[in-house]
């Protein structure tokens, strides 16, 4: 018999918790669709992490068994979490426990050097594990359910993935964003008002923070698909034993 090729790599993906409020249905744990779907058209396999306490807990554990890590948006991070007091008028879908995964998966992330991409709201959560503040609103609607371009860095590793420098229809729904940048990340995309985008770990092999949502458009835009298809060709290398450069 020939080798056995190898098995596709398999993505963390955080998942939410969703509440039913019809009367004797049971709670669910869920994630929306097109962020799988995403991975899957990379050739990876999409694998819910429930925001469960012991999981979070047991974050560096759990990371052992993938090969690369989806940080996916959702509700605003509790401003407490980076040294704030909410403004309640402008918050919406805090959520204790998902805070808890996200910011411990993305730690691991880190530790285990996982190729990670972190989207929208995880992106805003991989700045803060890290030691950054959020603005809690931007004070614009700009950004919210709009497609927009994203100016990148040269050889920045998300301009690499795409390969461009200028980046079109990039679809965001955020209005909140980064304010003070973490010290370990670097800013590497603007949208043209200005607005960060896009920042990256350099002490990493390949973990990327993008504020935007690549999964909404990338069916039809192969540019947005690449961000998903680097995230899991990197975590293929990395379960193959392979070495990829920065």
């Amino acid at each position: 018999m020939g080798a056995m090729s190898q098995p596709p790599p398999l993505i963390a993906l955080c998942a939410r918790t969703l509440t039913f409020s019809d009367e004797g249905k049971r709670d669910a744990f869920t994630s929306s669709q097109p962020y799988s779907r995403a991975v899957a058209r990379a050739g990876g396999v999409p694998v819910l992490v429930p925001p469960i306490r012991q999981l979070a807990r047991n974050a560096l554990t759990v990371l052992q068994h993938f090969d690369g890590v989806l940080l996916p948006g959702g509700g605003d991070v509790d401003p407490r979490r980076y040294g704030q007091e909410p403004d309640d008028d402008t918050l919406y879908g805090i959520v204790p426990d998902h805070d808890d995964l996200d910011i411990a998966v993305a730690l691991a992330a880190i530790e285990l050097d996982l190729p990670m991409l972190a989207l929208c709201r995880g992106m805003q959560v991989l700045n803060v594990a890290l030691g950054g503040t959020l603005v809690q609103d931007i004070g614009n609607s700009d950004h919210w359910m709009r497609e927009h371009s994203v100016r990148l860095t040269d050889g920045c590793r998300i301009a690499e993935a795409v390969g461009t420098t200028h980046l079109e229809h990039c679809h965001s729904v955020h209005h909140q964003g980064l304010g003070d940048v973490a010290d370990a990340l670097v800013p590497c995309g603007w949208a043209d008002d200005g607005q960060l985008e896009a920042v990256e770990l350099p002490s990493a092999t390949w973990i990327v923070g993008a504020q935007w949502h690549p999964e909404d458009t990338a069916p039809h835009k192969p540019q947005q698909q690449a961000l998903y298809d680097e995230l899991v060709r990197r975590a293929a290398a990395r379960a193959a034993g392979e070495q990829l450069r920065a």
